[in-house]
């Protein structure tokens, strides 16, 4: 049985490690695009068909890696949140023109699937509701916008070209990196993790009243591939998420007690002030129906993802 031939951009990021890993252990050929450097972690290097060094706003150095004749591309590369509040002409050179560059180019050397990773984001602001796919986007910063825009590309080029096109709306992921260099611990749960193991406290940096939905990144792996190994252009967009939602306070909670259990130590939650008056909580969920019905099962729980974070965390610091 021949390989299928996957590119994913963005190869050594944090989303992106994980995913050239999980597909080549899946048994695909995987080529990582990095952007400046080859990730020091040499196990992870020797699974990658290639790793190549490039910059996706090089439309010749996009043309040469065409040649290559993928079957699938997974594009990863953006900005982040605050990096898309800059100037509109840089944040659309990374966040926009590549994605117009990618479908054109690649399409042309005979490209079957398209991966776009967009964001939950795209939807603004949540109140109580079931976010749902086909629902109205009400971006509400630049980091959204974006991607909103290059989710229209990918409408389009799903239409205009032979290129089957898939969107993926992901909410919040987390979990141990598997990089050094990947900067991962501003990421809420892994944030709460961290802050109880080295320093024996939790502390909010709100009231713990904000809503999230967490999925863990090996959740999203396997949500990826489900995408990849499902056709269907009439049904091009997915939510990937744990459908659970829950409160920061909840989630320090959680870490609270996990680490009451391994460590018989019960540590203090400490909350910031909160500047209004909370009369009714809100519950929004961001709903994973439609991924599920093409084969989807979240199965991290919140609790083994705590659990392998401080796994990850006595590996790394007895090392230290």
């Amino acid at each position: 049985m021949v390989k299928k031939k996957i590119l994913i951009t963005g190869g050594s990021g944090y989303i992106g490690g994980r995913l050239c890993l999980h597909f080549a252990n899946e048994g695909y050929s995987v080529t990582s695009l990095c952007h400046s450097k080859i990730p020091s972690n040499q196990d992870w290097v020797s699974k990658m068909e290639k790793v190549v060094i490039g910059d996706v706003r090089d439309e010749l150095f996009l043309i040469e890696l065409a040649k290559d004749n993928y079957d699938i591309v997974i594009h990863l590369v953006s900005l982040d949140h605050h990096q898309s509040n800059l100037s509109p002409t840089f944040v659309s050179s990374v966040n926009i023109t590549p994605v117009w560059s990618i479908l054109e180019i690649f399409s042309k050397q005979g490209l079957s699937k398209f991966i776009y990773f967009s964001t939950a984001q795209i939807y603004g602001t949540l109140q109580d509701e079931h976010v749902l796919e086909n629902q109205t986007l009400k971006p509400q910063n630049p980091y959204g916008l974006t991607h909103q825009i290059g989710e229209v590309l990918c409408d389009y080029y799903n239409r205009k070209s032979s290129v089957d096109c898939s969107i993926i709306r992901l909410s919040n992921s987390y979990g141990a990196p598997l990089f050094e260099e990947n900067n991962c611990w501003w990421l809420v749960i892994n944030d709460l993790c961290q802050m109880a193991y080295k320093k024996k406290e939790i502390v909010l940096q709100s009231d713990g009243s904000p809503l999230r939905d967490f999925i863990h990144g090996w959740d999203v792996c396997s949500g990826v591939q489900t995408v990849v190994e499902t056709s269907n252009k009439q049904h091009f967009v997915y939510n990937l998420s744990s459908g659970k939602t829950l409160s920061i306070l909840d989630i320090a909670e959680k870490v609270k007690k996990i680490y009451l259990d391994r460590y018989n130590v019960e540590l203090v939650i400490t909350k910031a002030k909160s500047n209004h008056n909370i009369t009714e909580k809100r519950v929004y969920k961001i709903d994973n129906s439609l991924i599920c019905q093409i084969g989807f099962e979240p199965k991290w729980s919140l609790e083994m993802g705590i659990n392998d974070l401080f796994d990850f965390l006595e590996k790394t610091m007895f090392k230290k």
